[in-house]
């Protein structure tokens, strides 16, 4: 069973159904988040929830239900399942509302929490280093779209996804409007340069994202030292190590970028923060 909480009942995903008129499906109008179940407890679920709230908040959209009564549905869909590890998408819209952009249409919201299995790169890549191309397209910037905000309208990162494809690459990577790395299509990005990790800041163009936030965490914990700090094109393809981290992505490593290989293809901080990341997601589950 693809298991599915349709605005309080659960389902069959098969089964679930939206309206046409729905303004999250007309026009993007809505937020989500996605979030990791292993052995089917929800990693991080608080974070998440709270984001979540963040991101409806800046976008004047009323949660119809409350964090606490979100959480319960998560852990609910997650068991559902009846798999042990995977990943779940919650969903809230506008709503239903009449044919045109004003949200004061829609009389009420509509949530949706649906759980499956997601890879963002094929287990080769997983394993040897995924592929990675510098986008033609730019980030929105803050004054136009805040990335904080995690919406439903994810064009930007299609078309920049959509270029990948036909370059033969796995994933892109997206800059500002400055030249200055954002992030990946659905992924943060870390590199290391002679024993320091790094990251782009938030206010560069990223999503503030959980995974990325423990991979920050673990990163203290391992004595690695660790800061957010403007990156170039220029530095990434002069890092010792670069990889990828996100929900749906956990911890990815990148071996290529535009076709040029990544440092040496030994990467010792990501292959310690892969196996602190996998031992803290299992202690979790387990508490």
């Amino acid at each position: 069973m693809k298991a599915c909480w349709m605005n309080g009942t659960m389902v069959d995903a098969d089964d679930a159904g939206i309206s046409v008129y729905d303004h999250g499906l007309l026009y993007g109008d809505g937020v989500f988040e996605g979030i990791r179940f292993y052995d089917t407890v929800p990693f991080r679920l608080d974070a998440h929830l709270k984001r979540l709230q963040r991101s409806a908040r800046a976008l004047h959209l009323d949660l119809p239900y409350s964090l606490e009564q979100l959480a319960a549905a998560t852990r609910q869909t997650a068991l559902a399942t009846q798999e042990a590890d995977g990943y779940i998408r919650l969903v809230v819209t506008r709503g239903k509302g009449a044919l045109g952009i004003d949200p004061r249409t829609c009389a009420a919201s509509t949530v949706f929490i649906l759980a499956d299995e997601l890879q963002v790169v094929d287990s080769q890549a997983k394993r040897d280093g995924a592929r990675l191309i510098v986008s033609s397209l730019r980030r929105l910037s803050v004054d136009q779209l805040d990335p904080r905000i995690k919406s439903l309208n994810y064009l930007n990162q299609i078309m920049a996804r959509l270029e990948a494809n036909d370059a033969g690459a796995d994933e892109a990577v997206i800059l500002n409007s400055n030249g200055l790395v954002a992030e990946g299509t659905v992924d943060n990005l870390f590199i290391v340069t002679e024993g320091v990790l790094l990251t782009p800041p938030v206010l560069d163009g990223a999503l503030d994202g959980i995974t990325r936030q423990v991979v920050l965490e673990l990163a203290s914990s391992q004595n690695i030292p660790c800061r957010e700090q403007s990156l170039a094109v220029y530095d990434l393809l002069n890092a010792d190590e670069c990889f990828l981290t996100g929900t749906g992505a956990e911890l990815i490593p990148v071996a290529q970028l535009q076709g040029r290989s990544i440092g040496s293809g030994e990467r010792p901080v990501y292959e310690r923060l892969q196996t602190a990341f996998t031992q803290l997601v299992r202690l979790e589950a387990a508490a």
